[in-house]
């Protein structure tokens, strides 16, 4: 009997396809991993929740914490590192790959998770054990995940497996429990958050790394602008986001005994290890303080009616080092769906370059970060101004763009001049207001690649529009005028993400469990 045609695995296991490979990784992956639901099982949710003792004498202390956490010790990483190698990642050299793969394993455990992120391939020591705050200065050199982005890319992962612990409590409850039908908003929002701070991880981590500052240029930021934003702003963002979602699983009655309860007091308590905590985001706020300048730098001359520059097609393989901002890159797949194998054996492509070099932007400060998203926050507000009339939500999308786009200049001048003194409150709160309206142009950037005329949720302006109206709250900024609800429909997806067995991620992941 004739075989599927190539590719055609990788199109059902997600509405945005990965690479063959990427999937067939995935779905290895998950096999080993198990059933989450069977306690028996040591990788399953209860588990992997359960607390592990402490060592005699050191209770309670920063290093009972780190002996004691799954992500710290040669053990746990050791049994990571076996399961990824069974599992073939790694073959898988991109660094947005590399994290789609590792994403059944990421949506388990947090601690764990990160210590898969860093790890760099078959007989590569595990990761060093890291310091509070400084995620980005510690994990091994020779994993293709940017060190910044390490903590980030696990935490939104884990945030989303306790996410749809939450929406199956009132997804399956809400028909016979009205009261619990109040969570739906709530859940939806929380939804959209985590969207979008997957939008912008994924985002970062397709764009070629930016080289490390030379000393004494006082940014500080040598894993680019969007690696920086990213550790701030996305633990900044999900902490938001777990508490609502320990209210609401609080409320279904599913304390720290049940599996979701147990998953997000595992997952909190994970947090330092990880370098998510509010110490390692006020670390990399503070790296950003230090940027504001570059910050500030005047609007890139790009062309904003072009095609959607590379970094935001998440369904296409990374652009390459080199490749200028407006992003025009071929498919890039081989015809069976692989990866193009760019890379030489020791991680590096040929001719000598490191993966992820920048080669675009040229200032060493995550010039290239600038010229991408500075651009698409302001194409952003002027595409969804010219489209249908009749849509509603997206002008209204487009509005909310512009009203963000304003303030964003507004910050230019104040930026130039409070980096001089980075430990300022003042620079400290204009990083964080910077970070945000990053974080909305990725998500604008995201939702344009993605529509393309398959109907697909990513592409639809209604998380969109609750993501930003979430970032307009959080920056103070007024909306600019009535706009449709999208809290209902985007509940709705969710809901039924969790009744077909679809991951809460951008790519809308079938899950095999």
């Amino acid at each position: 009997m004739a075989g599927p045609v190539p590719g055609a695995l990788a199109h059902r296991y997600a509405a945005l396809p990965p690479p063959l490979r990427v999937a067939l990784a995935a779905l290895r992956l998950e096999v080993l991993l198990g059933d989450p639901r069977d306690a028996a099982n040591p990788y399953s949710l209860p588990a992997l929740a359960a607390p592990a003792p402490a060592p005699a004498g050191a209770a309670g202390s920063a290093a009972s914490a780190g002996a004691a956490g799954v992500g710290e010790g040669a053990g746990w990483s050791g049994r990571a590192g076996a399961l990824l190698t069974a599992a073939g990642l790694g073959q898988v050299r991109a660094a947005d790959q590399r994290v789609r793969a590792l994403r059944p394993l990421l949506r388990r455990d947090l601690a764990l998770g990160r210590a898969a992120v860093a790890w760099g391939g078959p007989g590569v020591p595990p990761p060093a054990g890291r310091v509070r705050g400084r995620a980005g200065e510690s994990s091994p050199v020779s994993s293709p995940v940017p060190a910044a982005l390490l903590g980030p890319a696990a935490l939104v992962a884990a945030a989303g497996g306790v996410l749809r612990q939450a929406a199956l409590a009132v997804a399956g409850r809400g028909s016979g429990e009205p009261a619990l039908r109040q969570w739906q908003p709530v859940l939806a929002a929380a939804f959209a958050d985590l969207l979008a701070c997957e939008s912008l991880t994924c985002v970062a981590l397709r764009r070629p790394a930016a080289p490390a500052p030379a000393p004494g240029t006082g940014s500080g930021v040598g894993a680019g602008l969007l690696g920086a934003v990213a550790g701030y702003v996305v633990p900044t963002v999900l902490a938001d986001v777990l508490a609502q979602l320990g209210l609401v699983l609080a409320e279904c009655g599913h304390g720290p005994a049940s599996t979701g309860g147990g998953m997000l007091a595992k997952l909190t308590g994970d947090l330092p290890l990880a370098g998510v905590d509010a110490a390692g985001a006020a670390y990399w706020q503070a790296r950003l303080a230090g940027a504001l300048p570059a910050l500030a730098g005047e609007e890139p001359r790009t062309a904003h009616r072009g095609p959607v520059p590379a970094f935001f097609r998440l369904a296409d393989p990374p652009a390459p080092a080199g490749v200028a901002a407006a992003g025009e890159q071929g498919d890039g797949h081989t015809p069976d769906g692989h990866e193009p194998d760019r890379h030489e054996p020791d991680g590096h492509e040929p001719g000598g370059h490191e993966p992820g070099g920048d080669g675009v932007g040229g200032d060493g400060v995550g010039g290239d970060d600038r010229v991408v998203l500075s651009g698409l926050l302001r194409a952003g507000a002027a595409r969804a101004d010219g489209g249908d009339g009749g849509d509603t939500g997206g002008a209204a999308l487009g509005a909310l763009a512009r009203r963000l786009l304003t303030e964003q200049r507004a910050l230019r001048r104040p930026c130039r001049t409070a980096g001089a003194d980075p430990g300022a409150v003042a620079a400290r709160a204009l990083a964080d207001r910077q970070a945000l309206l990053w974080l909305a142009a990725a998500v604008l950037g995201v939702r344009e690649a993605a529509d393309d005329g398959r109907g697909l949720f990513l592409g639809g302006t209604h998380w969109a529009l609750l993501a930003l109206t979430g970032i307009a709250g959080r920056l103070g900024v007024p909306l600019p005028g009535p706009a449709p609800d999208p809290r209902a429909p985007v509940w709705a997806e969710l809901a039924g993400r969790v009744r077909r067995g679809v991951d809460c991620d951008v790519y809308a992941t079938r899950l095999l469990w």
